[in-house]
């Protein structure tokens, strides 16, 4: 027997339903093993077809998605005119509802999303892809190593063409904030908690506002290329911008108000999931 691995195959950003956390943005670090006899071409598996065919598959059903772990105490889910809708309850007495196109949302016989009990479904889903001779599939699925702060969160871009445009996806973020040209670690920190585990909603598709048993819920809800997409959760989870919640945006929105409430010159580098983002600048002037 002989034994590939990949590296780096590719990263995974998603958003998943959590009892306790709500909606969480994540980004997945995707490593694999294939172990199995040669081939006639002395190869397990061919390296391009792992890049190409293996690669696909899992971006395909992870993805820009919502994962719901469907056995969570009380979520329900069902159809409605080619709608997938789900009620999801929140250990605080919050509710999550969604609503968009089933290709939107990947539904999980599980208790709680993990890294684990995605990568043991991935593996035996991919097994059966691969020739007779690769006998093993092994998945890791981790997050980037960072030191400084960072956040999950989860947004919906209505204008974008692919599938940026579903309302609930999400990515596991740094952020990095100079001010007066010095790295600013106290604000790195109170950022990253501000918007942790948040929804990032522009104004424009905030349809209501409402309450559940004393708890204030907000609902956003727009029509994009692939259908229509909505979504209500507590409101203390949603950051309200003017604008569509591109990393541009969020980057430059961050870094006008950061320097507004401290009166200093800023830059921010925002980062959406892995090694890619975008830098918002802004110069203090004073109002004499």
């Amino acid at each position: 027997m002989a034994r590939l691995f990949v590296d780096n195959l590719t990263v995974i950003d998603f958003s998943y339903l959590d009892n306790a956390r709500g909606v969480v943005g994540e980004s997945w670090i995707v490593d694999i093993e294939l172990e199995g006899s040669l081939n006639d071409q002395g190869m397990v598996f061919d390296f391009g077809h792992v890049k190409k065919q293996i690669k696909q598959f899992i971006d395909h059903e992870i993805d820009h998605r919502l994962l719901v772990p469907t056995k969570s105490t009380d979520c329900s889910t069902h159809i409605e005119n080619n709608q997938l809708i789900i009620e999801f309850p929140l250990a605080t007495g919050g509710i999550i509802r969604h609503q968009s196109p089933q290709d939107a949302v990947l539904l999980v016989d599980a208790q709680m999303i993990d890294s684990n009990s995605i990568a043991i479904d991935l593996q035996s889903r991919i097994r059966q892809l691969l020739p007779d001779n690769v006998t093993e599939v092994v998945i890791n699925l981790r997050n980037e190593e960072i030191s400084g702060a960072f956040y999950h969160y989860t947004h919906g871009l209505q204008k974008h063409l692919g599938q940026c445009q579903r309302i609930a996806h999400g990515h596991r973020s740094r952020i990095e904030i100079k001010t007066n040209g010095q790295r600013n670690t106290e604000l790195e920190a109170h950022w990253a908690a501000r918007l942790k585990d948040g929804y990032i909603a522009t104004q424009d598709h905030i349809d209501n506002e409402f309450d559940i048993q004393g708890m204030a819920h907000t609902s956003m809800k727009y029509s994009a290329q692939q259908g229509d997409f909505a979504i209500s959760l507590p409101s203390s989870n949603v950051f309200v911008m003017p604008v569509e919640t591109t990393v541009e945006n969020i980057a430059i929105f961050l870094a006008s108000l950061i320097s507004k409430n401290n009166q200093l010159d800023v830059v921010v580098k925002a980062y959406e999931g892995l090694n890619k983002g975008a830098f918002g600048i802004a110069t203090f002037r004073s109002a004499d």
